[in-house]
Order: structure tokens, then sequence, then C-alpha cells
């Protein structure tokens, strides 16, 4: 593997010196001036539907807030408008431009995805349609699926492309990588490359058994055992451990009318555990007491709860807990798809519905239906027709169980797996060999010079405010 990656980092040399030999002064200002006569504020505001929300300092960049306005149906676009918000963090127009998505809210303080650091370039980010406050009022839920969303990307696109001409790349983690990837296969052309982090695959929503297999041999069978004993212990503590919950619940004004029940709630919070767990933990956090109690026999009813509510949350399938991610919910039910798994540990006397399907957690009044061909669709695409695709998994991410894969009909494209790492495995947690491979494609990709991409470092300095590097921390069971 290490010989072979060599070669293809050769390889990728070469390639840069031919794709990138006009680009050796991607950093200057456009030819005819524009750019350099014109600030960058003045510019995005000129473009028909933009508006400003707010312009935010800070050093290197230039940061603005704003909204976007899209149709609501891009197959007949004279059928309504919403505002979308996205943001700009600009650096030069003369260089590459990363298009980053999480696939929920956008953050409006400056932050900087891994391939903007690694091109030292500008970043663009969506909200995802339907997240507040970019939904359509009213929503019609039927306009909220991969292929609108993809529309939404593409007009952006099309519209910054004027002003940031230079080569683009999507990104995304998790449900963003995901994004990125349904953009890629509605929009092949639109992207010079695209690195998608963490993302689900579910091709055949109603079979899981991958993730079974996961959870059979992931970390080790000490933490295993440990973790385990405190998810069945939570079950077998039901009665008191929902008296608690009803007073925490009623202390903070908690309902329960999506999900149906508290006792609902509490079992899907307790079924969350393990998976939580290796979602956003490192095996050495298994050896910290505090978290996972060592004997959960003999730990207290505080200690129980203190270490579902830390990993899985108490508060998240509350009806405040699902609201902001109702349109989450919707996509699973109707075409992403969602995991089931099963709780050998656990006798089933203790176990009441098992893992609930995510209609369960969509309001009663906005109806779901599912589309089975849609994931088999991308899915079958990616294999054999991507290009320019990078994407990273953690080795102990449960979502990594079913994941995009690329077969021959695939060119420059690869699936590495980031060793010991969970859901916010990235690049730089790569074996040295891949993280040099990868971080040369990528920046062949985005067209930076020869030179820059056979060195195959990032061509910006590390920033602790605009860089980080741990996990995107969601509560409960989502990508």
């Amino acid at each position: 593997m290490r010989k072979a990656l060599r070669w293809l980092l050769t390889l990728v040399v070469l390639i840069g010196t031919v794709s990138t030999a006009g680009a050796a002064t991607a950093a200057e200002p456009e030819a005819d001036g524009t750019s350099a006569a014109t600030d960058i504020k003045d510019q995005l505001l000129a473009v028909p539907g933009m508006s400003l929300v707010e312009e935010k300092p800070y050093t290197g960049y230039r940061f603005f807030v704003l909204n976007y306005t899209q149709p609501v149906d891009h197959r007949h676009p004279s059928k309504g408008t919403f505002q979308q918000r996205i943001t700009v963090l600009h650096k030069d127009a003369g260089r590459p431009t990363v298009f980053y998505t999480g696939g929920y809210s956008v953050s409006t303080n400056p932050g900087r995805r891994e391939p903007t650091q690694i091109v030292d370039g500008n970043q663009v980010s969506m909200e995802y349609r339907f997240f507040t406050p970019s939904r359509p009022d009213p929503a019609d839920w039927t306009k909220l699926d991969i292929w609108q969303a993809a529309s939404d990307q593409h007009r952006i696109f099309k519209a910054l492309k004027k002003i940031y001409t230079k080569n683009w790349i999507s990104t995304g983690g998790s449900k963003g990588g995901m994004t990125a990837t349904y953009y890629e296969r509605f929009y092949p052309r639109d992207m010079d490359g695209v690195v998608a982090y963490v993302a689900p695959n579910d091709v055949v929503n109603n079979e899981d058994s991958a993730y079974d297999r996961f959870f059979e041999k992931v970390g080790t069978k000490e933490c295993r055992d440990r973790l385990n004993a405190v998810q069945r212990e939570a079950l077998v503590r039901r009665e008191p451990l929902e008296k608690k919950y009803a007073q925490y619940a009623a202390a903070e004004g908690f309902t329960f009318s999506t999900v149906g029940s508290l006792d609902r709630a509490y079992e899907a919070v307790v079924l969350d555990y393990v998976w939580g767990f290796w979602q956003y933990n490192l095996l050495a956090n298994c050896g910290d007491d505090e978290l996972v109690p060592p004997d959960a026999k003999t730990a207290t009813d505080d200690q129980i709860w203190n270490s579902i509510d830390t990993v899985s949350g108490f508060s998240f399938y509350t009806d405040q807990g699902l609201a902001p991610y109702t349109p989450y919910y919707y996509q699973a039910a109707t075409q992403l798809g969602a995991p089931t798994i099963h709780f050998p540990h656990i006798e089933k006397k203790y176990v009441r519905y098992g893992y609930q399907p995510p209609r369960n957690f969509v309001p009663r009044d906005i109806p779901t239906k599912f589309q089975p061909y849609a994931m088999r669709d991308v899915d079958n695409w990616v294999r054999n027709n991507a290009r320019h695709m990078l994407y990273v998994y953690g080795q102990n991410d449960p979502w990594g169980a079913e994941r995009f894969r690329v077969d021959k009909g695939a060119k420059d494209a690869y699936v590495f797996t980031a060793p010991g790492m969970n859901h916010g495995a990235n690049v730089a947690g790569l074996v040295a060999d891949q993280k040099a491979f990868a971080t040369a494609r990528i920046l062949a990709w985005a067209g930076v010079p020869a030179t820059a991409v056979s060195e195959a470092k990032p061509l910006a300095k590390f920033d602790k405010k605009l860089d980080v590097r741990d996990v995107e921390r969601e509560p409960a069971l989502r990508p």
C-alpha cells in the first residue's frame, strides 16, 4: 500500500505540473483589474438576489453573512422564493474557493474547513434549505430533497463563480459530506474536486447488518463490555430514572408530543448511548470513570444518568430538542434512510421500542413517503462515475460502517480511513503516506502551482480560532 501511494504521489506531482502550468500566478489580481478596483462587498452585493446581513472582522480576511434569494422549487422558479443564508470568508479573488456545507444550519462566525486551510483559499458556506432561518414560509416539505438542495448550491456557484474565477472544491462533513456527494452527482461539471468527510451511504434502508458487525468489533472487548453494561443498566433502572427524567422535563418545560411519550424518548436516548460514545469519543475516553462508570451494577442512579446524559443528551428527544432538526429527520424518512441496530447484550424484556424510525421524530402534520431509489442512484453514480473525489472516514466511527465506495469506473477518486479516529476524522489524521497523497490531490484539484502540489502540505498556517479540528458535535443519533 505504501509503495503504491508513493507511486501515486509521484504521479500527482506530474499531473499537477501539467494542470497548474497556467496557474502559477493564481494569487495575482484579475488581469482586467475588476477585483482590484471594486471592493469585494460591492461585488457580492451586485449579485442579483444577494443582500448583506452583517460583516464581521477577522485578520487577513473579510467575512460576510449574506442572504441569497432562491426559488422554493428549482423546477418551477416562478412559484415563490425564500431567503437562504450563506457566508463568505474572503481572502483573495485570485485564490481557489472551497464550497462548504454541514448539511444543517450555517455558523455565522468565521471558520475555515480543512480544505480551505490546505489550499489557502476563500470559503463559501451554505445553510441547508429548510433549516431556520433558511425556510420557505409557508413550508412545502415536498420541496426538501437532495436535488433541490443541490440546485441551491448550483445557483450559488454560478452567481459567485463570476467573482471567484479560479478552481472550486466542495466539502462537508457527515451530512455535509453526503450533501457534497449529491451536489456532485447532479452537477458534476461545477466543482474541480470534492472532499467528503465521514459521509454515510445507506443504499438499502432496511439492510443494516454492517452496523451490527461494526459494534461487535469496534475498540476493545473491555470497552465494549463497559459501555454495554451502562446502557443495559439504564433500562433495568427505567422506573427510577424515568422519574428523574420527568422532574427534569417539568423543570425545563420539555414536552414529548412528537415522539409520543416520555417513555419513548427515554428509551431513544438510552439506545443512542453506545453509538453516541463511538461517534464522539476516542477509545481512551472509555477509561474515564466519570464518563463511563466502571461497574454499572454498583453505580448510583446519578452516575448512570450523568453518563447517559453526557453522551446522548436527555433533552434531545423532547419536542424542543427535535424541532431544529425536523428537516434532517424528514429527509431521513423520505430519501436518506436511517440505521437500525440490534442490542444482543440487553434482554428483550427491557427493550420496548428498539431503534425508532425517523418518521417518529417528524411532526405528524408533515407527511412522509420513503423513496428507496434515491440513495441507490447516488451510490451507483459514485461507484462508476466519480471524478476528483476524496472520502475520509474514521476507523471507530459507526457512520462509516455503511460508506461510499469507488469502483473501476471512477477516476482519480479515493476512500481513506483514519486509524483510531471518530466522526471527526480528517486528512490530518490519515497515516503519513495517505495524508501526503490526499493533500497533494486537493492542491492539484485547486489548481495551485505545481511546486505546492509536490510539497503536499497545507498552504495556510494553522489558526486555532479558524481551524477547528474537533468533531462537529450534535446530540443524539444524526450524521
